[in-house]
């Protein structure tokens, strides 16, 4: 199996200042092309801890990729560490100096004498282009490693992934299949459960299950070859295993919502005090969906629904949540309106109402949350309804992780 190692460097991601958003994102990459990671590494602005790892690394790995401190200040270290790792001394490339005094022409600037740093190289490195700014990568060979040496910027660091390390690797390994990935997103099951119904499921050979737990969702991830033939016999397989609670396949959920709406002329309408104002937020990610949401309301914990003119029962729940939804379809004119009522000692009311007619449940959380998490998991509960609805399906489904309090359907014909 070939190895492949990342190490990220600087005090700031090693303190947790700056989240290292560029192991995540490479990480997948190399997945998805054949070159799984199998360790990552964090080191901070410490010459002998750098020059240790990249040593260490050289010694255990068949791909090193060093991230970051590859800058003009002295604490940009890395190409320094490279040199002693391989008992060599440092080069200016020349090549790169006048690539970084052409790139500071075109913003006419002069560059500064301490840009010098970017291009003192370990004698026999080869560059790696960075067209986006102004520090060079640079490969060499120590070792059993291929060594690759990066900018910690974000996209000149991706840019350099794609164009000059990706090509390289698969030239050199390219007995490396690349792979997929395919997420089934559930919502209302634990992780334990789906583990428990998908341990007696048979797969192919190569493929293999993972498992993401992201409050409020659990993922199923299905890794197998790339384009390989019974990718989607397995994936509907796990769905039948899992049933409704599989809220959609390879796009969140939103993206399946945004999907669904687009097929019907509905419009959609919010009301939420519970909530506070996180569904609406929450449906401004997807453009299609902002453009179907007719009107929102957000009421704080001390208003109540009746600044909407709704029609307030003496404090039911279900029938307050109803109220507020049968006033926000009347004043917005939308055939679809989600709304969720106050929080009450940990219990909270929603409603759907859609063509058909309304759709109210009152819950609670078998395990306490945050505030910001409950809110969250509650508005996926509003928007796993409409979900529902729109496939066809029960719009109360089973939760591992809710308790149901009530429910109660008023059929349109009744209205």
């Amino acid at each position: 199996m070939l190895q492949v190692v990342m190490i990220s460097t600087g005090e700031e991601v090693l303190h947790g200042d700056i989240t290292d958003t560029n192991a995540a994102w490479l990480s997948r990459l190399f997945f998805e092309q054949g070159f799984a990671m199998t360790r990552r590494t964090t080191v901070g602005d410490q010459l002998d801890m750098l020059v240790k790892e990249i040593e260490h690394c050289s010694l255990t790995a068949d791909v090193v990729i060093v991230n970051g401190g590859l800058g003009p200040t002295t604490d940009d270290l890395t190409n320094q560490a490279a040199a002693i790792a391989a008992n060599v001394g440092l080069e200016l490339s020349d090549s790169w100096v006048a690539a970084m005094q052409a790139k500071y022409a075109e913003l006419g600037r002069e560059m500064p004498e301490t840009n010098l740093k970017q291009a003192m190289l370990p004698e026999g490195a080869g560059i790696l282009d960075n067209p986006i700014g102004t520090a060079c990568g640079f490969a060499m060979r120590l070792n059993r490693a291929w060594l690759f040496f990066t900018p910690g910027v974000p996209s000149e660091f991706k840019k350099m992934a794609h164009e000059q390390i990706l090509p390289r690797l698969k030239n050199r390994f390219p007995e490396n299949l690349a792979k997929d990935c395919h997420r089934l997103y559930t919502f209302g099951l634990s992780e334990s459960g789906i583990g428990q119904t998908l341990q007696s499921l048979p797969l192919p050979e190569e493929f293999e299950l993972g498992y993401r737990s992201a409050l409020p969702f659990i993922e199923v991830k299905v890794f197998c070859p790339r384009l390989h033939p019974q990718a989607g016999t397995v994936k509907q397989a796990i769905s039948e295993r899992l049933g409704e609670n599989v809220v959609s396949m390879d796009q969140p959920l939103l993206a399946l919502l945004e999907e669904k709406l687009a097929a019907t002329s509905y419009s959609l309408a919010l009301a939420e005090q519970g909530t506070g104002g996180f569904v609406v937020n929450w449906l401004q990610e997807q453009p299609t969906l902002q453009m179907r949401l007719k009107q929102s309301w957000v009421f704080g914990e001390s208003s109540g629904p009746a600044d909407a003119d709704c029609d307030l029962s003496d404090g039911e729940p279900l029938l307050d949540v109803e109220s507020m939804a049968q006033a926000a379809a009347v004043q917005s004119g939308a055939q679809l309106v989600l709304a969720s009522g106050k929080i009450r000692d940990g219990k909270i009311a929603v409603a759907l109402l859609t063509p058909d007619g309304i759709w109210s449940q009152e819950v609670t959380t078998k395990r306490r949350y945050n505030h910001q998490s409950f809110r969250h998991v509650i508005s996926t509960l509003m928007l796993d309804m409409l979900r529902r609805w729109l496939n066809a399906q029960p719009v109360f489904g089973h939760s591992e992780s809710l308790q149901r309090l009530g429910s109660k359907v008023l059929q349109q014909s009744a209205q």
